[in-house]
């Protein structure tokens, strides 16, 4: 049972991100570039995340010290990437075969968000998907069956919760709505500490909010990208 349930917590993880991937992206260099380029920037959130928790040696211990700095630095960085795409977007515009990437600001906001939230549920689940291939399994020692399964839903959550995070983000400081970035910062602590609880195993509390927190982001970032009532409407009836 050990590889099918690999293979499965692996595709109920990264089968979405990896649609989006090939449906959105793959077939654009220039996306592919700002999706590296995002990931590159969230890997520099976590090097800095983990000199600070490596240099303030009497909170090693304390994991909601090392989460919330960790959450910090991904917000500064996203701001990072924010601040480059938009100075660097007239070059963007003249390399890119398809204008659309410059033209809509909110293509800019998807792909790094989708670079920042692959890369983090990469990081989150790659030693779970290494002890998973075996050759034992959960449920042994007082474990819970669930955990796999739990951990490949919550790496779901949290890549498209970067996502959508970036298209609020970026927007936001367009338009200078500053609710709308607090609200990224606050739900990105709120999601990430709530993670702490699956050291007591209380995994549905932790992944039922999460995904609430999901839905109503994902809600917030199509209304702001521009969708409506309306044009979900459409696109459910494939009109």
């Amino acid at each position: 049972m050990t590889l099918p349930e690999f293979f499965g917590c692996t595709l109920v993880a990264f089968g979405p991100p990896f649609s989006l991937f090939v449906f959105t992206i793959a077939n654009d260099p220039v996306r592919i570039i700002i999706l590296i380029a995002a990931a590159f920037f969230w890997l520099l959130s976590l090097l800095l995340s983990s000199l600070l928790w490596f240099a303030v040696v009497p909170l090693r211990d304390v994991l909601a010290f090392g989460v919330v700095f960790s959450v910090l630095f991904q917000e500064c960085f996203r701001y990072i990437i924010y601040r480059i795409l938009r100075s660097t977007e007239q070059g963007l515009h003249a390399v890119a075969e398809d204008t659309r990437v410059t033209e809509n600001k909110h293509i800019l906001a998807y792909v790094s968000g989708l670079g920042f939230g692959i890369i983090s549920g990469m990081f989150a689940l790659v030693n779970v998907l290494a002890d998973m291939a075996g050759p034992g399994t959960m449920g042994l020692k007082g474990g819970t069956e669930i955990f796999f399964i739990t951990s490949a839903a919550q790496a779901l959550a949290i890549i498209l919760l970067h996502t959508f995070w970036s298209i609020i983000f970026f927007n936001a400081f367009d338009t200078n709505n500053y609710g709308h970035i607090a609200y990224v910062v606050g739900s990105h602590l709120f999601v990430s500490l709530l993670t702490l609880l699956n050291a007591d195993a209380l995994y549905w509390a932790t992944l039922l909010p999460n995904y609430i927190v999901m839905i109503l982001t994902g809600v917030l970032a199509f209304k702001v990208a521009g969708g409506s009532a309306r044009s979900a409407k459409r696109f459910i009836m494939c009109q």
